[in-house]
């Protein structure tokens, strides 16, 4: 079977790995698994267990990966089976598993979290299209620089924009100063049709969250 295979499926094709993993990430873990007792049966399995919209929080744990399901995705990373459930396989690609001695073990993700779905709130159109090339092109590439980010949510057809933000500015004092002062003004310049911006943040959930 080749060393890329899943166990479950040793004629599928060889598959390319999901995520990156650093020479020291992998001798972390290397270390980890061989303390357990079983650790010819165990991989990592690697998920994302927060909420569409909501900053990516991840469960790393040893699992034994001949048990995996159907669906999971295996592979193999130089004697280490890493296993990551199919609904997070999009949002890990191109990802980054690191090891620091001050740090432990970090992801260093490219992506952004999935929007929520917010009910009444309209994102298919062409209105939608222009808010997301203003987002994309000129309010995340300036809140980069603080390693934040926002993602459009939808607008109510009445002039207001639904956003959630992320990275440096998810639970920071200064977000909803940020959206309000520079957002919001960014959006509501480029697009006559917007005149506001809302935030649905949960900022509670964040490093350092502050009370609305």
């Amino acid at each position: 079977m080749s060393p890329t295979q899943s166990p479950l499926a040793s004629s599928a094709p060889v598959s390319e790995p999901i995520i990156e993993i650093t020479s020291a990430a992998h001798a972390e873990l290397i270390k980890l698994r061989d303390a357990e007792e079983d650790a010819a049966s165990l991989g990592l399995r690697l998920e994302i267990v927060s909420g569409p919209g909501e900053e990516f929080k991840y469960d790393l744990s040893l699992d034994e990966f001949r048990k995996a399901a159907f669906s999971d995705e295996v592979r193999t990373h130089d004697g280490l089976k890493v296993i990551v459930p199919a609904k997070d396989v999009e949002l890990l690609q191109g990802a980054v598993l690191d090891f620091t001695s001050s740090g432990g073990l970090v992801i260093r993700n490219p992506n952004r979290p999935q929007a929520p779905v917010v009910e009444g709130l309209v994102k298919d159109d062409e209105l939608s299209a222009e808010i997301e090339s203003v987002i994309a092109v000129d309010v995340n590439p300036a809140l980069a620089a603080h390693g934040g980010f926002v993602t459009y949510v939808g607008h109510d057809g009445e002039g207001t924009a639904f956003l959630t933000m992320g990275g440096g500015c998810h639970g920071c004092s200064m977000s909803r100063m940020t959206m309000l002062e520079g957002v919001q003004t960014t959006v509501v310049e480029k697009i006559p049709a917007i005149a506001r911006v809302r935030d649905l943040t949960d900022h509670t959930s964040g490093e350092n969250p502050y009370y609305r």
